[in-house]
């Protein structure tokens, strides 16, 4: 478990007994995808080289009216994303 900025608890568990084989599908009752947050859409950026050096493959910096995302998953196919408000 970890407090993220003093107000935000992020826990993550992992069972011995695994569920399904099946890849993670948003579509499936339970999580969608898990965003983490950026100050800046530069922070994007850097995060779109970090991922790069790492060969793992991500959709870009997509912009929108209400903020800019980065999206990627993870070795399990959750989908994950770096996400900034607008400027």
């Amino acid at each position: 478990m970890w407090l993220v900025g003093g107000q935000t608890l992020v826990g993550l568990h992992q069972f011995a007994d695994p569920g399904d084989a099946a890849p993670f599908d948003e579509r499936h009752v339970g999580l969608d995808h898990l965003a983490f947050a950026c100050t800046s859409r530069s922070e994007l950026d850097n995060w779109v080289e970090r991922l790069d050096e790492l060969g793992i493959p991500h959709g870009g910096v997509v912009e929108a009216a209400y903020g800019s995302g980065l999206s990627f998953r993870d070795p399990d196919t959750i989908a994950l994303e770096f996400f900034a408000p607008p400027s």
